[in-house]
């Protein structure tokens, strides 16, 4: 194949796979007094699927379109670094491990980490957010800062713990469809 087609077919994949992130994002699944979505499982898969530069842009595309969509256009940027850093640090760790047709236990260990640290990025990543709008945007006291946080804490762990199990799950659902088809190796 062409480098000029597979980079075609590498920009149709990740438009594609914004796309489907883009869509996740619409359905909540009601859990222990928070909401789980599956987006943050699919920015994982980006990352594993696509490796660490073009899963951040699949996850980062689709997850800031959304805010723009959905109302929330003031944050769509820091959507999509937070978004697309589960994809950078999944795809940084565990991209090598994930493309392998035999992977070995020690592969996926390596797809478990990467899965892992992806969505425990993102609950990083989001508290921090949450603090520095609070200090410097909502001028609020530490105390309520700090109960924000904490208020905020447990719902971010409970979609983190969601991605890093179903994630690993989707790879061996996606990966073998994908070679079935003759698509995983063009991108």
């Amino acid at each position: 194949m062409t480098q000029r087609r597979s980079s075609t077919f590498r920009t149709c994949f990740i438009g594609l796979m914004a796309a489907i992130v883009f869509v996740v994002n619409y359905f909540r699944i009601p859990f222990m007094g928070t909401q789980l979505h599956m987006t943050n499982a699919l920015c994982v898969l980006c990352g594993l699927l696509f490796g660490p530069s073009a899963g951040f842009l699949a996850a980062g595309l689709g997850s800031g379109l959304y805010d723009i969509v959905g109302g929330y256009g003031a944050e769509c940027i820091i959507t999509f670094v937070n978004k697309g850093a589960i994809a950078l640090i999944a795809g940084l760790i565990g991209y090598r491990a994930a493309r392998k047709d035999h992977p070995t236990g020690a592969d996926h260990v390596r797809i478990i980490a990467a899965s892992v640290l992806g969505a425990l990025s993102y609950v990083a990543l989001y508290m921090l957010k949450t603090f520095l709008a609070g200090r410097f945007i909502d001028g609020l006291p530490a105390d309520a800062i700090a109960a924000k946080l904490i208020s905020k804490f447990p719902g971010s762990m409970m979609n983190a713990v969601f991605a890093f199990i179903v994630a690993p799950i989707l790879l061996s659902a996606v990966k073998p469809a994908l070679k079935r088809a003759g698509l995983y190796d063009k991108f």
